[in-house]
């Protein structure tokens, strides 16, 4: 039954764009599924290896200004895609190298000052960053001949690139690194104790979490052919965060669930709302109240209470 609700899932996903009248919500549909690979992105340090980050929107925008800038150099999206992967894994490389000197609060506050530096340098570094004009991009990519000019063909391009992801972290929960990060997480010192690296294992969950967000950010751009400073503030990187605790951590569904309801939110609620923050801060407090978990694993805890009170 898993598989099947698994396979018809990802059916309808495939067929958004059959189905949906209008580009609008097509390209809200694609704003979610490149938002939840930055999540998913995200839960790998939030949920996994109990790390809470706040600047992961610096790696982020790391992506995002590095193919802006090799595309404006005139360079082709290939050159533009490995640039930017590679900058933002040795971004990623030096952020972990700062951030994890500390844990609990102490890292929550490095990763929050490197992600308020990396603002700073795309705020004011205007010959590299333009500054709040941002960097425009002229054309999407067009792989295998496929033009992602179109808001359907590339949300197709965007499924394909989140169904690599949803994979790569299904691979990573299972495998014996996953589990190894899941054991720093419940017990650091003994771990450490049993001969486990604890720093470097910490250290590999950091390039792995910050490749999907470089993977997530240069979607972003493609996306909006745009990118400033507002990709890489904090409000970013608590978005992002909060799609992965509404959600629910630790959990594969949780962070696509969070940012299906934070995008959902901001762009179709807050069209019929006026005071659409306050309505999305309500739900969190709900959500903290009902279900502490997380939606998904609250769902799931529900739904066992109701069919064993059923039988």
């Amino acid at each position: 039954m898993k598989r099947l609700a698994l396979g018809a899932a990802l059916a309808i996903l495939a067929a958004v764009p059959l189905w949906i009248d209008g580009t609008y919500y097509v390209n809200i549909a694609s704003q979610i599924l490149f938002y939840s690979i930055f999540a998913l992105g995200i839960n790998v340090l939030v949920g996994y290896a109990g790390l809470v980050t706040l600047g992961h929107a610096g790696l982020f925008g790391v992506a995002a200004y590095t193919a802006a800038r090799i595309l404006g150099g005139g360079h082709g999206h290939l050159a533009a895609v490995l640039g930017a992967l590679a900058l933002t894994l040795l971004a990623a490389a030096l952020f972990a190298g700062l951030a994890l000197r500390g844990t609990g609060i102490g890292f929550v506050m490095i990763t929050l000052a490197i992600g308020q530096i990396v603002w700073g340098v795309a705020y004011r570094w205007i010959s590299i960053t333009n500054g709040d004009n941002g960097i425009s991009v002229s054309a999407r990519p067009s792989p295998f001949g496929l033009s992602l000019a179109s808001p359907a063909h590339f949300y197709w391009a965007t499924y394909a690139v989140f169904l690599v992801a949803i994979a790569s972290m299904a691979i990573f929960v299972a495998s014996p690194f996953g589990a190894s990060v899941r054991g720093t997480r419940d017990q650091a010192r003994r771990m450490n104790a049993l001969g486990y690296q604890v720093w470097l294992i910490r250290f590999l969950a950091f390039l792995f979490s910050g490749f999907w967000s470089g993977v997530a950010g240069l979607l972003y751009l493609y996306y909006n052919q745009f990118v400033s400073p507002q990709a890489v503030a904090l409000t970013a990187s608590a978005e992002a965060l909060l799609m992965v605790i509404s959600g629910g951590t630790a959990t594969l569904l949780g962070p696509v669930v969070g940012a299906a309801l934070v995008v959902t939110m901001k762009n179709v609620a807050s069209a019929y709302i006026e005071r659409w923050n306050f309505v999305l801060g309500a739900i969190f407090v709900a959500i903290v109240v009902f279900m502490p978990e997380g939606l998904v694993p609250g769902a799931v805890r529900w739904w066992r209470r109701a069919t064993a009170g059923g039988r």
